[in-house]
């Protein structure tokens, strides 16, 4: 069955067409969404998976939009992202923070630092909101989400909310086996009780690594390829002489190789391209098959 917009959007709020997605990625770069939705709260999304259970649609969810390519001729189907409603932090026990999804990481940080928590340190340094940061279990200098992670509570497409312990998800390097048309709605954490001034040094001392590692306060999705088994995917590119590669106004960032660089008017389809040519570079050089770490959506 085809989408009735019109008649979706009689019955749910907050529903959009041709939204522009470029406004929603780090990159600045995509199509619109042909359907968005940006839910305020729960029931909205009930009542939403309850109008649109009879249809046939492409289903993706965004968050902050640091690690996500959006293509050119956009994305068909639903873009759901969840809106600033769903950004909130709360102590609920000594060493337990729950954390809505759309809350940025650096939020999270900063609010440990405030209440003595330690082991959130590594999220200072994450461009990120953490319901894509648990989906992609995004990590930095030897932390990651799934180390402090205790729960998610979720939401799927029949509208049942059931919360997922820690144990029963399978996370691995930037992965888990989370499905991607669940819906995470907020997730419980915990943190070991420190003083102020351990905490802030911890987070100082990765928040300075970071700007002496990576570019910052440009047209970027963080890390474009995963580092594979003993290896530094930038190491790869490097060796590869990949280095200083462009297509048209994309190109490799001069200070770390694994970050690409939107110049200004840059397009997917040259991000593509540069990622197609860095792959099979790399691969004819040492034999490694690079794999993505940003995640691309829309129609090719």
């Amino acid at each position: 069955m085809k989408i009735q917009l019109k008649d979706i959007k009689k019955k749910v709020p907050n529903i959009y067409e041709d939204e522009k997605l470029s406004n929603y990625s780090w990159f600045n770069i995509g199509g619109p969404a042909e359907i968005f939705f940006r839910p305020t709260n729960v029931s909205e999304i009930k009542k939403f998976v309850e109008v649109i259970k009879d249809y046939n649609f492409d289903f993706n969810i965004i968050g902050a939009g640091s690690n996500t390519l959006i293509r050119d001729s956009g994305v068909k189907g639903i873009t759901i992202k969840l809106s600033s409603k769903f950004s909130h932090i709360k102590i609920i026990d000594k060493d337990i923070i729950e954390v809505g999804a759309a809350t940025l990481d650096k939020k999270v940080s900063e609010f440990a630092l405030k209440n003595l928590l330690s082991g959130f340190e590594f999220l200072s340094c994450i461009p990120g909101s953490i319901g894509g940061g648990i989906i992609m279990n995004s990590g930095c200098y030897g932390e990651d989400i799934s180390k402090i992670l205790i729960s998610i509570e979720t939401i799927n497409l029949k509208g049942e909310i059931k919360i997922i312990d820690r144990e029963k998800i399978n996370f691995k390097y930037r992965g888990s086996d989370l499905p991607n048309d669940l819906i995470i709605l907020s997730a419980k954490f915990r943190g070991k009780i420190e003083s102020k001034e351990n905490i802030q040094k911890k987070q100082l001392k990765l928040i300075s690594k970071k700007k002496i590692d990576q570019p910052s306060k440009i047209k970027t999705c963080g890390s474009t390829f995963k580092n594979p088994n003993n290896f530094k995917a930038w190491q790869l590119i490097k060796k590869s002489n990949c280095d200083k590669m462009e297509v048209g106004e994309i190109k490799i960032s001069e200070k770390h190789c694994n970050f690409f660089v939107n110049k200004g008017k840059g397009t997917s389809k040259e991000i593509e391209k540069l990622i197609s040519e860095i792959k099979k570079k790399v691969y004819e050089k040492t034999g490694i098959n690079l794999e993505l770490e940003i995640k691309i959506i829309g129609t090719k």
